[in-house]
């Protein structure tokens, strides 16, 4: 009809057929389906070629009726004569790309259900790891019956990725009891998880100091638990069964006791394990003799080494320090810090001068100290020492020693035994808390000391420079309270300690008094961050004797493990409890603390959400104190 029209009309756009164009109206025309139905069949079956029919004429349709009855042509009619049907070899070839497709489906079908079949059964027979879902726990122990020390450690002994909780105490009643003979003191190994019993082993006399580690390099599958008794008791536990795995027989100390807890040694006997060294008492106070003893067996290697000790004050170390260059020195004293070269202990233990490869190596800087006396021991420092520990140098493969006296903290470089920096203290009573609180990446130690009658002093010493940061008066009536730190990914560390309720914030930080009674202490947490705010983590009513922060290395979090006494009724024994507390858990929960007023406030909303980021991680090293681990450094 288009077509017609345009004739009819002559427009001027119309051109001849010839040369294939079409006026503008058929043109628009042509997009109708039925039209471009007609011209593909025709184009397919050959019956129009660049817009002409076979005989060279235009199609000219007359009519819409015409190009509606073109658009459903019948077989026959869109295959005219002349023109033969596809070829049945076309067909086939059709039909195998057809099994071809069917085949590649088929296979990919069943590889994804075999996948997923995978998928669900690795998900059903491999087990997840175990999230630590008790955020706090308290396990009741019994009664205990006596002893003054309160030894704890933590080591994953069950292989389930948290570290569980090893104590030793002297339970009530050890007499008999009903025909039932009870041991001097228990070993106990409780699950990190939920406190429950893993194991307990007797033992034969009270605990000094109970030491977790592996004494084969590279074999972290086996955990070996050297617990160190008060007199002559030296034995090593597998971690995992609580099985005695061998005791010193004590014979080897003769009439002597054991004066401090073993310590670790490199492998002197080459046996491919770890060894330790001893040190017990004479039968005067000042002669100390040293024994090695093999990591492996629990045998001695060779004689005891005696040494004639002067000095007035407290026993300390001993403790073994490697130097930079590889040497090995022990240091001990009595009020003073002297040292030993292992080798020289290992020479007058063997009788030879046959060295192992590890006991080979002397440090000039410390042997010129030895050309001082004449003699195999060397002065390290001697001025009212209390404590001892050793602090990890900056940009070092070494320690540096962090000595506690009578009149303050010194810290000594340890490449040549030279101070670094003094600080004047009176009376600090407790020992140094390391942790990061300023920005230098070097490590800061937490201070508590007496200031007056129920009152204590926090402060945090730079240590770096040795000046104080940080310091507050908080009320406290327990004698002695021991302070942690954990360290988080931030490079910076969480101060944890215990002290009395705090009232309101005052105007002078100095003076802050308790608005409970003495008898209820708080656990108090210090972030760098937030110096002018406390959070208000736990509280207790009897007496914290220990404590470890432990870290979750799957969920980032840190606990607290608690050892806390009493308080005990009269006539009857002060309990024994364990807790623990998730850090992360606590946070959330924590009741804030203002110290003093800052601009901007700090609200609680923000500190929430800065909490909420904290994740803590295991320090690259620990500082050790009395050859054991403190605070999770070293």
């Amino acid at each position: 009809m288009a077509t017609v029209l345009s004739r009819a009309l002559k427009l001027p756009g119309k051109k001849s057929p010839d040369l294939g164009e079409y006026d503008p109206l058929t043109q628009a025309d042509s997009d109708e389906s039925e039209d471009d139905l007609v011209l593909n069949l025709q184009q397919k079956n050959g019956g129009v070629k660049n817009g002409k029919s076979p005989l060279g004429e235009a199609p000219e349709p007359d009519s819409d009726a015409e190009v509606a009855g073109a658009g459903k042509p019948r077989l026959s009619e869109v295959t005219p004569e002349g023109y033969p049907l596809e070829p049945l070899g076309a067909l086939e070839q059709k039909a195998a790309s057809s099994v071809v497709s069917y085949v590649r489906t088929s296979v990919f079908l069943l590889m994804l259900v075999v996948s997923m079949v995978l998928v669900l059964v690795c998900a059903f027979l491999i087990p997840c790891p175990p999230r630590d879902l008790h955020s706090t726990w308290s396990r009741h122990l019994g009664p205990q019956g006596g002893g003054d020390l309160s030894p704890l450690d933590l080591a994953d002994v069950n292989g389930d990725g948290l570290r569980d909780v090893l104590l030793s105490f002297v339970p009530s009643g050890n007499g008999s009891a009903a025909g039932v003979s009870r041991p001097p003191a228990v070993l106990v190994c409780l699950s990190g998880m939920n406190g429950s019993t893993l194991w307990s082993s007797p033992l034969p006399e009270e605990a000094r100091d109970i030491t977790c580690l592996d004494l084969t390099p590279g074999d972290m599958a086996k955990t070996v638990c050297l617990v160190t008794g008060t007199h002559k008791m030296l034995s090593a536990f597998n971690g995992t069964s609580g099985k005695a795995m061998w005791t010193l027989n004590p014979n080897y100390l003769s009439n002597g006791t054991l004066a401090a807890p073993a310590v670790v040694l490199p492998d002197v006997d080459e046996d491919g394990v770890r060894d330790l060294a001893v040190l017990a008492f004479g039968e005067l106070q000042q002669d100390l003799c040293f024994l090695l003893v093999s990591g492996r067996t629990g045998s001695p290697v060779g004689r005891p080494v005696k040494y004639n000790i002067v000095g007035v004050g407290n026993l300390i170390g001993p403790q073994v320090y490697i130097t930079a260059s590889g040497a090995a020195y022990i240091l001990f004293g009595f009020g003073n810090i002297q040292a030993v070269a292992l080798r020289d202990i290992f020479i007058q233990a063997q009788n030879r001068d046959n060295l192992p490869p590890s006991l080979q190596i002397e440090e000039p800087e410390w042997e010129k100290q030895r050309s001082v006396n004449l003699s195999e021991l060397i002065d390290v420092y001697s001025d009212g020492v209390e404590l001892l520990q050793m602090v990890k140098a900056p940009d070092s493969n070494s320690s540096n020693l962090l000595i506690t006296t009578r009149q303050g903290l010194v810290l000594l470089r340890g490449q040549n035994l030279t101070p670094s920096w003094v600080l004047g203290l009176q009376g600090p009573h407790s020992q140094p808390t390391p942790g990061y609180f300023t920005d230098d990446e070097t490590i800061d130690f937490l201070l508590q000391i007496p200031n007056g009658v129920g009152m204590k002093k926090v402060m945090v010493v730079d240590g770096d420079s040795g000046l104080v940061t940080w310091s507050y008066s908080i009320p406290c009536h327990m004698k002695e309270t021991p302070a942690t730190s954990a360290a988080t990914v931030e490079q910076k560390s969480v101060f944890l300690f215990w002290a009395e309720g705090l009232s309101a914030a005052s105007p002078n930080p100095d003076v802050v008094l308790g608005t409970e009674p003495p008898s209820l202490h708080h656990l108090y947490l210090l972030h760098p961050t937030f110096p002018s705010i406390l959070l208000d983590l736990a509280n207790a009513t009897g007496t914290v004797t220990a404590s470890e922060v432990g870290i979750n290395d799957l969920w980032k979090d840190a606990f607290y493990i608690t050892r806390t006494t009493g308080p005990g009724s009269e006539g009857h024994p002060a309990p024994l409890v364990v807790s623990k507390l998730s850090l992360r858990w606590a946070l959330m929960e924590g009741q804030m603390v203002q110290l003093e007023e800052t601009t901007p406030k700090i609200g609680r909303g923000e500190l929430r959400r800065f909490l909420s980021r904290i994740k803590f991680v295991d320090s690259p090293y620990q500082v050790t104190s009395l050859g054991k681990k403190v605070c999770g450094y070293s």
